[in-house]
């Protein structure tokens, strides 16, 4: 089993943190403003030091259809936090939380399309992976789903919008990783959305509480490290294996949420960590890593 697996899953246990962690900033009624500008200031202090001695950007990274694809992520990731932030302002998040939960089904849906169409694509078009991928994302969002959280307002839009953007940017990123060290494209990327929305609203920020610093703070580091990990498995593994195995992070949120935030796991949870788990064993052992 090579090192990228288990790397993988360490990505999936981190990524379960880090939505706790996102979900009490939020909380704390931060603007969307001071929401943006300080956690990516957070992201690129943190990962500074790690550019500095990982730095690596090939030349054709400065081709221009490349430059072109690399500020589109840029927008698409800003416009992305906007609707995603937008979505979990309302009070009741049980609406909207089944959308938000289908990001990974849009990324094994791009990808899927894309390697009919792109290059780049081609090694993701493995049915078997697919099929599983599918599977644990339909999955996800079945164990969130109620009849009555079917209702589309103004923040379910938004999350199905901020939902798409997440998978549209990371299914394009998978290109560009060919000319980036994952810590340098992620720095890169996070300082021009950090020089972007700085420009744009520097002059209406405001201060936050002091625990709301540090949440902030400890997010930054995490989505660094989970970013690192999610672009070494989309260069190794592929997007969509890498996915199937980021969908458990699911199982680790509803272990913490019932440890941290003394949440109640349904059965249709359990059942759903079940499946999740015994289909990433599945795509582990079809892989034949």
């Amino acid at each position: 089993m090579p090192l990228a697996i288990p790397i993988a899953f360490l990505g999936a246990v981190l990524e379960a943190a880090l939505s706790i962690i996102d979900k009490k900033i939020i909380n704390s009624k931060i603007n969307f403003r001071n929401y943006v500008v300080y956690i990516f200031l957070s992201i690129v202090l943190f990962a500074l030091p790690f550019v500095f001695f990982f730095w690596n950007v090939e030349p054709e990274a400065l081709q221009l259809k490349n430059l072109v694809i690399f500020m589109a992520i840029v927008i698409i990731s800003i416009f992305a936090n906007f609707f995603v932030f937008f979505s979990v302002t309302k009070e009741d998040l049980l609406e909207i939380q089944p959308i938000r939960l289908a990001t990974p089904l849009f990324i094994i849906l791009l990808v899927f399309i894309f390697s009919f169409f792109f290059n780049a694509y081609e090694n993701e078009r493995n049915y078997s992976i697919i099929i599983l991928s599918l599977i644990v994302s339909i999955t996800l969002v079945a164990a969130h789903t109620k009849r009555h959280h079917l209702y589309f307002n103004k923040y379910a839009v938004s999350a199905i919008i901020g939902s798409f953007l997440v998978a549209l940017e990371l299914v394009l990123s998978k290109p560009l990783l060919n000319y980036y060290n994952p810590i340098t494209f992620y720095f890169i990327r996070s300082l021009w959305i950090l020089v972007i929305t700085w420009a744009v609203f520097h002059r209406r920020l405001t201060s936050v509480k002091e625990k709301t610093r540090f949440l902030i703070l400890l997010l930054g580091i995490m989505a660094v490290s989970i970013r690192v990990i999610l672009y070494y498995g989309y260069q190794t593994l592929g997007i969509a294996f890498t996915t199937t195995i980021f969908v458990s992070s699911a199982v680790f949120i509803y272990i913490f949420a019932w440890i941290y935030l003394k949440e109640k796991i349904t059965l249709r949870q359990i059942v759903s960590s079940v499946i999740i788990l015994i289909c990433v064993i599945a795509a582990i052992v079809v892989e034949g890593r």
